[in-house]
């Protein structure tokens, strides 16, 4: 064999690689997105009290057994960002989001919660924003930490974009099928006579 048919079938067998991993991302993405809804749809409000803040791994972190057992092994040693918060008088340990851990500072908070997970947080006794960013900037970002900021800036997007869709969504009335059909036929009825 020549070294062009070599060529070729090494191509050939990247491209039926690269194909069959944007597959199975678009389900595992589409998979994601759907969860996200449903958290953003089962989300309460809660006033907590922030005591301590850190990245630790799931059996460490002194999560409730049935997470525990619930999650695949793989996953159990991968580092989680975790907040200890005092929530009326029981003192938990919460999953917060990736992209909103580093929002969320030591002291009263306001979060948006749904089960163990923490959605999204609003400050009600914080520092001000100068002294927050002089506290950030003492501390030198390394190449994860880095790489961690861009995707809390784009996972807080997706965030901020799902609850605005399930807010709009709990807010709409959906249409019945009737109603739906007798628009239909108006549209038809328009389109007929703008062309006559």
């Amino acid at each position: 064999m020549s070294w062009w048919m070599i060529m070729l079938i090494v191509i050939a067998v990247a491209l039926i690689i690269l194909f069959v991993l944007y597959r199975i991302g678009n389900k595992l993405q589409a998979k994601q997105m759907a969860q996200k809804e449903q958290m953003a749809e089962a989300a309460q409000p809660m006033t907590m009290l922030v005591i301590d803040k850190k990245y630790l791994p799931m059996k460490d972190a002194g999560l409730p057994k049935i997470v525990l057992e619930q999650t695949p092994k793989r996953y159990q040693k991968q580092k989680l960002p975790i907040v200890k918060a005092k929530v009326g008088p029981q003192i938990l340990n919460l999953i917060c989001d990736d992209a909103i851990f580093d929002e969320v500072t030591k002291g009263e908070v306001k979060a948006m919660v749904s089960g163990i997970y923490i959605l999204s947080v609003k400050s009600v006794r914080r520092k001000n924003a100068a002294a927050v960013e002089e506290e950030n900037k003492k501390v030198k970002k390394g190449f994860g930490a880095k790489m961690r900021a861009k995707q809390a800036a784009y996972q807080k997007q997706l965030n901020d974009d799902i609850m605005a869709k399930a807010q709009n969504k709990a807010k709409t009335p959906e249409k019945s099928k009737a109603e739906l059909k007798k628009e239909k036929q108006r549209e038809k009825m328009i389109s007929k006579n703008a062309v006559k």
